[in-house]
């Protein structure tokens, strides 16, 4: 049996089973039977290769990590707790959208707030996805029930909504920017996620709170750890979820 999560994940990166042994210090046959043969190579190279192709240990090795550990190296993932999101430094938010590398990803319902803080961050994201950088936006869709529930909750009804075609105009910039994808979606949210590479800002939800009264995390990801993977694979089944805006569908 092949280890094909491996192999894509190192052709992904543009490399081949050769340099990646040139890399580690092992000789290439290892490699090709770690991905062959499945073999599970020792963790200092399994950290090693991970750090090499951006891939969490639990992912490439999913039974070499037992659970414990991996809840171990999960607390070591959280960088800092902010008790609101307003305390969330600007700085912070610059930092992380300037240094991103790969991919910008943010599920929320508007999350109004970034294009608010920074009158830049379009003409940012247009220049990073030129870059090649992934850009990815889920908005909540405004005709949603569950966009309508959530002002209620919070006691503003209607405003959710238009905050989300509020955002919406800025977002539209982008529209014929190749490596930005903007789709609605209309989950129950229980967290707005914002991801920057490997660094990630989670906005707590909290009945009757508004988000920028509830805690945020900031998270950075560990090989072996599984509390980062936890939100990507939560933004992920969100994004399968999600559809195109109206009038966006192409035409068979």
């Amino acid at each position: 049996m092949s280890n094909d999560r491996l192999r894509d994940a190192i052709l992904r990166n543009g490399l081949t089973p050769t340099e990646v042994a040139e890399k580690i210090g092992v000789d290439p046959k290892t490699v090709e039977r770690w991905i062959t043969q499945d073999r599970t190579p020792y963790p200092r190279h399994r950290h090693a290769i991970a750090a090499l192709v951006r891939e969490s240990e639990s992912y490439l090795w999913p039974k070499a990590v037992t659970p414990e550990k991996a809840a171990r190296i999960g607390q070591s993932e959280v960088v800092q707790v902010y008790s609101r999101r307003s305390s969330v430094p600007y700085d912070l938010w610059r930092r992380l959208i300037d240094r991103a590398e790969q991919r910008i990803d943010v599920l929320a319902y508007a999350g109004l707030f970034l294009v608010e803080q920074d009158r830049r961050l379009i003409d940012t994201l247009r220049q990073k996805a030129l870059d090649g950088v992934s850009v990815t936006i889920l908005l909540g869709d405004p005709t949603s029930p569950a966009i309508e529930r959530r002002s209620i909750e919070e006691s503003t009804p209607g405003v959710m909504a238009a905050k989300i075609r509020q955002v919406q105009q800025y977002y539209d910039k982008l529209n014929d920017v190749a490596g930005v994808t903007i789709r609605y979606h209309d989950t129950t949210l229980y967290n707005s996620i914002y991801r920057f590479d490997d660094e990630m800002l989670v906005n707590m939800h909290v009945y009757g709170f508004p988000a920028p009264h509830a805690p945020v995390m900031h998270l950075r990801r560990l090989s072996g750890g599984d509390l980062f993977s936890t939100y990507v694979d939560s933004f992920d089944q969100v994004m399968a979820a999600s559809r195109a805006r109206p009038g966006e569908e192409v035409a068979a």
